[in-house]
């Protein structure tokens, strides 16, 4: 019998994937392998995708996985603070995994949406709140060309 040579490969846990179960009990929510995948699925590429998108990509690993499953657990994602919803004017609601404070840029020319780090509180934004008033979300968006498209114009 030839000797069989064996070496331990550390493979490190995808980033942000051991809350997922944690936090969806947190909110009262089963972590259902539907979840985990589809929170996986935005974890591995951070690019603002439509819930078709996440859909697309969501059946590349499990096939069987429903349009309205995908759906059904974007909503429990948001709900438990996990993803946040990003809307713009002109296009579907887009997912967004990066739960620290920054703000949004959406090019006009190719629809993407970019993460743009710093604070994105309306004291920091020389926003003053009208007294009594309780701001519980704010959302920062900007819109213009990023630097691409911007090089093409």
């Amino acid at each position: 019998m030839s000797k069989v040579k064996s070496r331990t490969v550390f493979v490190p846990p995808r980033r942000g994937r051991s809350d997922l179960g944690g936090r969806i009990n947190d909110a009262g929510l089963r972590p259902t392998p539907q979840r985990r995948h589809v929170y996986g699925v935005l974890l591995d590429k951070k690019d603002h995708p439509t819930a078709e998108e996440v859909y697309l990509r969501s059946r590349e690993g499990m096939p069987e996985i429903s349009m309205a499953t995908v759906y059904n657990c974007l909503d429990a994602l948001v709900k438990c603070s996990l993803v946040k919803p990003v809307r713009t004017d002109e296009a579907a609601t887009r997912y967004c995994p990066n739960m620290n404070e920054h703000a949004h840029f959406h090019c006009e020319e190719c629809g993407q949406i970019f993460d743009i780090e710093g604070s994105a509180k309306p004291r920091e934004a020389g926003l003053r709140m009208p007294r009594g008033f309780k701001v519980r979300q704010f959302e920062m968006s900007l819109s213009g060309l990023c630097k691409e498209c911007a090089k093409e114009k």
